[in-house]
């Protein structure tokens, strides 16, 4: 199986495309996640959705927009409001968790290679197979 984080921005304005694929992909949809951070002093969240794997190639996407939205518990705000909105529609509890910020790597792959193996072994998602 390919699990994969697929980055469609920082929050801005990506939250909402990210509201959208959740909405059109929901007998796909099998998680929303929540990742809370500290990058630069500012406590930040960001926001993602996982797809339950292909049935052709076991691709799984994580669509997520990364450390771009204020974290909830800090500092509440609307785009956040929205993800909890569409979560509550869809009959979805979000996850949440605080994990490293992506600065503490090199690369942003390695950061995404961390949050798999969180996920993983949380049961959140699959192991390699």
């Amino acid at each position: 199986m390919i699990q994969r984080f697929i980055e469609l921005g920082e929050g801005y304005s990506d939250i909402y495309e990210l509201l959208e694929l959740a909405k059109a992909n929901e007998e796909r949809l099998q998680h929303m996640l929540a990742f809370h951070t500290i990058v630069k002093d500012r406590a930040v969240t960001s926001l993602a959705i996982v797809m339950k794997p292909t049935e052709q190639g076991k691709f799984q996407a994580i669509y997520v927009c990364r450390e771009g939205v204020p974290n909830p518990n800090i500092t509440p705000n609307q785009r956040y409001s929205l993800f909890e909105e569409t979560a509550e529609k869809l009959g979805r509890v979000i996850i949440q968790m605080d994990v490293k910020p992506s600065t503490l790597f090199p690369e942003n792959a390695l950061y995404y290679q961390h949050l798999i193996a969180i996920l993983r072994l949380n049961h959140y998602i699959l192991p390699l197979q």
